[in-house]
């Protein structure tokens, strides 16, 4: 079996030092794996996609039971991979699609075609990769996330490990009640906002959520763990703005 172990970029962000391999994996075949790290910490694996393929899923699912079905207006915070925006361009109901990153080398990785899902997001006309601060642009004071200043049908985000354990310390300022209104502010009636999380789901969060949007759920979405022979699993919020 031939090993493989390339580091495909190194770069320094404000956040640290970002990178990204490929390798094989001999515990499960030869597997060709993509990594990223952010300094010493991994971020994300090719290998566990299923929790981020499932925030766009479940997230549409929930918005195809309103009024909203069709011309569908998404954007997604957090790039990585590319897995939630490639499996949410999928839907042929999407009329559009930004994805909002605020690491610059992540954008170029998918430009490049350095990561396997590149091309299908770079090719696609609907989607649309935007390097800016997702919390800023969610919280300004603004209706929309650019220059159309337009509301938006659902907000798809994956960008800390939970609501409780954050990438940048300052990101702990989003998960307040003030500032989920500010973004709710930039979905239309009926529409939908989907939280990627790590961690099991959290009632305090739910509360929270329940305090700005109509209501909301969690779905634990659980995958093989081919490391530990067993299952992990990671939950994804959905919540729905009230209708009015």
């Amino acid at each position: 079996m031939q090993i493989i172990f390339e580091e495909l970029d190194f770069q320094p962000t404000p956040l640290g030092d970002i990178s990204l391999r490929k390798r094989t994996e001999p515990r499960l075949n030869g597997k060709l794996l993509y990594e990223v790290k952010l300094n010493d910490e991994f971020l994300m694996s090719s290998l566990f996609t299923e929790s981020e393929i499932q925030l766009s899923k479940l997230s549409l699912a929930a918005l195809k039971q309103t009024k909203h079905k069709n011309n569908l207006d998404i954007v997604v915070g957090g790039l990585g991979l590319g897995y939630t925006a490639v499996a949410a361009l999928e839907d042929q109901a999407i009329k559009s699609l930004k994805v909002i990153d605020v690491m610059a080398p992540v954008i170029d990785w998918h430009k490049r075609g350095l990561v396997p899902l590149g091309k299908k997001l770079t090719s696609d006309p609907r989607c649309r990769l935007i390097h800016a601060d997702f919390f800023a642009l969610a919280t300004s004071d603004n209706n929309g996330f650019d220059e159309e200043n337009k509301q938006v049908h659902a907000v798809l985000l994956d960008i800390d490990h939970s609501p409780t354990h954050w990438l940048n310390e300052e990101n702990s300022s989003f998960y307040t009640e003030e500032s989920l209104n500010r973004l709710a502010n930039k979905i239309v009636p009926g529409g939908i906002f989907g939280l990627w999380s790590n961690d099991p789901p959290d009632e305090e969060f739910m509360r929270l959520l329940n305090s700005v949007f109509q209501s909301s759920v969690s779905h634990i979405v659980s995958f093989p763990n081919l490391y530990e022979d067993k299952e992990s699993s990671c939950t994804v919020y959905v919540a729905y703005k009230a209708d009015k």
